[in-house]
């Protein structure tokens, strides 16, 4: 039994760990008002999420991949080359 309980508790906090590291789903406004934005400025966007309290893109522009990082104002904070 204790074997089985040991089991049962790594699955469950490696459960918790990979919860730890998920990126946050956006809502759709949010979304689609970064997305339309961000198109507007030449960048094609791939995917938006929410990474530790900030909203997270993937896009390419220009040929580069690129990780894209706004606040809730939509404004780029910072931007990452992902090449």
């Amino acid at each position: 039994m204790t074997i089985v309980r040991t089991i049962a508790a790594t699955a469950l906090l490696m459960g918790f760990a990979g919860m730890g590291m998920a990126s946050e789903k956006v809502d759709p406004a949010t979304s689609a008002a970064v997305t339309e934005k961000l198109t507007a400025e030449g960048y094609d966007v791939r995917s938006v999420q929410m990474e530790d309290g900030m909203i997270e893109v993937y896009a390419i522009k220009d040929g580069a991949k690129l990780e894209i990082y706004l606040n809730d104002a939509y404004e780029i904070v910072k931007v990452k080359n992902e090449d």
